[in-house]
């Protein structure tokens, strides 16, 4: 028995010796000194033995026990430390190097463009309204005073889904919408993406977009109209802008008016930027035609109203000074970091 613990304690330390990780360690230990390990085995012999020999047969048990638990605590030990050491290497930080910086989105021109807009209106009591991108052709045309056959179907290239439903082309459907609710009075803007048959170029796109506003109420008149733009133009280019109305026409408005601001570039004196004129276009507008009002049961005799639209990115270009349309869309991040 005494030249069995022996071995056994020999091929323990053995073992100890060459084990590398601590799932070999594991696995030594269970194999020796688990329930069914070679120390538990061999305590199973002492009903063989006489009455005097097992107390010293078990002290010897326990003194090999002992001795191999010394070892393996050691053993488990200085493997933990190199593995540690080992991580501590792989897992350097190098506190010299710069530190990894976190990109933030940015806001585009256009949004950049279209929240100032909204904060504007939103300041002289506008509510912005959204509606659908795909729209029936009654709201993007008929109810705009736009009848079958009229030449402003022609002219602005639609994109039919089929005979009477389109990809709108303007925001108008929204004031017709907002209109028919019959909730009086209604000051709104209807800023979203409008879809005409263009070909891509500096200044066209088949997809852009557009924020028209509108004003229905008891007494408004041509005057409030152009107040309201007044104080649009100022806030947006400057206190300085005026403004300047030019006959127009629009199907919706009666009377109708395209309306230029002055160039915030040479203070109207004229320059490159205004193409030598002192002034700038920027948006159309007029009265609500008394049968567009019919149309949405409003009783153009006790109500009156003006409406007006702009292109989202014609004001971006504008404002930001940027001279191609194209670059908006191109997602180039040297050209939107500047903004």
């Amino acid at each position: 028995m005494k030249e069995k613990l022996e071995q056994i304690r020999r091929e323990a330390l053995k073992k100890l010796q060459e084990t590398q990780d601590l799932n070999t360690l594991n696995e030594i230990r269970v194999s020796i000194l688990g329930k069914k390990g070679e120390l538990t085995s061999i305590m199973k012999g002492m009903k063989d033995l006489s009455p005097e020999e097992r107390p010293q047969f078990g002290q010897m048990v326990n003194d090999v026990r002992k001795n191999i638990e010394e070892i393996l605590n050691e053993t488990k030990q200085a493997l933990e430390d190199a593995a540690l050491e080992k991580k501590l290497k792989k897992e350097v930080i190098d506190v010299t190097l710069p530190a990894k910086k976190s990109k933030i989105g940015h806001k585009h021109p256009n949004t950049i463009a279209l929240e100032e807009i909204e904060r504007i209106f939103i300041g002289m009591g506008y509510e912005v309204v959204e509606g659908p991108e795909v729209e029936y052709d009654y709201y993007n045309f008929e109810a705009l005073n736009i009848p079958a056959n009229h030449p402003a179907k022609d002219e602005q290239d639609t994109f039919y889904v089929n005979s009477d439903i389109v990809l709108r082309t303007q925001t108008s459907p929204i004031q017709v919408r907002t209109m028919e609710k019959g909730k009086l009075p209604i000051r709104m803007i209807a800023p979203g993406r409008v879809f005409r048959s263009d070909e891509v170029d500096a200044t066209h796109s088949p997809s852009f977009h557009q924020i028209e506003g509108m004003v229905i109420d008891k007494n408004v008149t041509f005057a409030d109209l152009k107040g309201t733009l007044q104080q649009f133009a100022k806030e947006m280019f400057g206190e300085d802008t005026k403004i300047k109305f030019r006959p127009h026409h629009f199907p919706f408005t009666e009377p109708s008016a395209e309306v230029d601001v002055s160039c915030f570039k040479c203070g109207g004196k004229g320059c490159r930027f205004c193409k030598g004129e002192g002034w700038i276009e920027i948006l159309g507008c007029g009265m609500v035609h008394p049968h567009v009002l019919e149309m949405s049961n409003i009783d153009p005799n006790e109500y009156s109203g003006f409406a007006f639209g702009l292109g989202l990115e014609r004001i971006a270009l504008l404002k930001y000074e940027i001279d191609d349309m194209r670059l908006l869309y191109e997602n180039d991040i040297r050209f939107l970091e500047q903004f």
